[in-house]
């Protein structure tokens, strides 16, 4: 079996405004890197389709799901951008990309399941671990984690996932929609004290919360991770793991200060993988979040994929 390798084109159209972070330049960074390296012919590209509102509302309530969709279409129809908070913003594309990136991983999901993948990367964008059950935040609309972590336990029947975020900010949607849900257990690491400010105290005993200071290196995240992740994933041995990918930890990265680089992010992905492997049959997908440097974006994200697809 392949990597499954998800996107959409619909993903690039999303555009919160000149010189903004979360650029549609990052899927093409990543796209094109893969294309330089030879990597693309260890994966199989697929489309992403749109998520329907019912999968969407297994991690979001109904009133929220609701208000943006009618605040997306009215952008939409009038095609004027503009602002649903401080952070985010929402161009006439914007609907239709949110639906893909979350299409996207509950699609992942069905194929991991049914064995038509081993596993799989989402590029996808706008993101989605700061969006709360009931709010946009941080440039994301839709929580496409969460959403997939649900399908799998909702839809198809699993008793147990894990989600794992890493990211230099704290996924503190993620962790709002699967807080005290013991069917998932949610392991993360952040630059703390950083946006969105929480994660320092974990709102459930299904989160392993690793606030870290600034100017962290790899060697020393390493240690901290084996000794807080790894006891925690193997005693609840997962059926799938779920990933929420973001790389501005990386040294190059101005999001934050954190110090890490490419092998770094391979590294992880080894850990989690291997949990995978002994715990849930090797089932992971992975999906994109932060990462706002290209060059560093594309170069991380290829050492991550070469660990999903043992190239």
């Amino acid at each position: 079996m392949t990597t499954a390798f998800y996107s959409h084109a619909e993903c690039r159209l999303h555009d919160m405004g000149p010189g903004h972070p979360e650029c549609p330049q990052r899927l093409d960074a990543i796209s094109d890197h893969l294309l330089a390296t030879g990597l693309d012919v260890a994966l199989d590209f697929r489309d992403a389709p749109q998520a329907t509102l019912e999968q969407i509302e297994r991690a979001h309530s109904a009133g929220y799901v609701l208000q943006l969709q009618d605040a997306l279409v009215q952008i939409q129809e009038s095609g004027q951008a503009r602002a649903l908070d401080p952070d985010t913003f929402a161009c006439p594309d914007t609907w239709r990309a949110a639906l893909r990136a979350a299409g996207a991983c509950v699609a992942a999901t069905d194929d991991v399941l049914d064995g038509r993948a081993r596993n799989a990367f989402c590029a996808v964008r706008p993101p989605g671990h700061h969006a709360t059950r009931d709010e946009t935040m941080g440039f994301c609309f839709f929580n496409n984690v969460a959403i997939a972590a649900r399908h799998a336990l909702d839809v198809r029947g699993l008793k147990r996932v894990a989600i794992i975020d890493f990211d230099v900010h704290h996924g503190n949607g993620t962790e709002d929609i699967v807080a005290g849900d013991e069917r998932i257990l949610m392991c993360s690491f952040f630059q703390h004290p950083l946006y969105p400010y929480s994660g320092a105290v974990p709102k459930g005993e299904n989160m392993v919360n690793v606030p870290i200071p600034p100017y962290t290196r790899g060697g020393e995240l390493r240690e901290t991770l084996m000794a807080m992740w790894m006891p925690r994933l193997e005693e609840f041995s997962p059926q799938m793991v779920f990933i929420s990918a973001g790389f501005d930890a990386h040294r190059e990265d101005d999001m934050g200060q954190l110090g890490l680089v490419e092998a770094d992010f391979e590294w992880i992905t080894r850990q989690v993988v291997g949990v995978a492997d002994r715990c849930a049959q090797g089932r992971v997908v992975s999906v994109l979040e932060g990462g706002y440097n290209l060059s560093a974006l594309a170069r991380s994200v290829a050492a991550h994929i070469r660990v999903l697809a043992d190239v």
